[in-house]
């Protein structure tokens, strides 16, 4: 069964440290990249003022609010398949109080038409970073990821995320063309023939 856990204790800072706080959840996964910023969002809702921008923009004190019955949706769609490690969500239930999302679930697939269920769980007054785990049954590669948000606390209508980041494998050429990396940069220069 997928584990979800809050990321090192994580709570919401003051607006002082505020971002280093972003940096730092990143730093608790140093093999994995925000990919994030190769995908296309869209929000089955939002209030002018509140969408992808304040959810993608690296603060803690901005924040999605949605404005639409339930389920809320945050459909991230990528060019191509990638391989999908986690996803990390930031909420603070003492701020949102009744838009803070209680009941989750994760769907993957390579369009909107063929969606499957990934992980559904259920939060209990979460404030901080929220780490979901998607590989650990099994590789993870989708052109589409959706969070649907089923429910709210105290049956809160409209939702508040404050951060959505999506992790994957940092991809680089030497990883691509199995090229060994050396310790010594003088190494380095000898590692492939012209």
């Amino acid at each position: 069964m997928t584990s979800v856990t809050n990321v090192a204790g994580m709570k919401h800072p003051s607006i002082q440290e505020e971002s280093s706080s972003v940096s730092s959840v990143m730093e608790e996964f140093q093999d994995l990249v925000d990919i994030g910023e190769h995908a296309t969002w869209l929000l089955s809702s939002a209030k002018p003022g509140f969408g992808v921008d304040q959810l993608r923009d690296e603060s803690l004190s901005t924040f999605w609010q949605s404005d639409a019955p339930q389920p809320h949706t945050i459909s991230i769609q990528f060019n191509k398949r990638y391989e999908i490690e986690n996803i990390l969500l930031y909420t603070d239930h003492k701020l949102d109080e009744s838009y803070t999302p209680s009941k989750i679930s994760i769907k993957a697939g390579t369009t909107f038409h063929d969606l499957e269920e990934i992980i559904s769980t259920e939060l209990e007054e979460p404030s901080g970073w929220i780490n979901i785990p998607l590989n650990e049954q099994r590789r993870l590669k989708a052109n589409l990821v959706q969070i649907s948000i089923h429910s709210n606390h105290q049956n809160g209508r409209d939702t508040h995320l404050r951060q959505v980041k999506v992790l994957g494998k940092k991809c680089t050429i030497e990883s691509q063309l199995k090229i060994p990396m050396f310790a010594q940069s003088e190494l380095n220069m000898f590692n492939t023939i012209r």
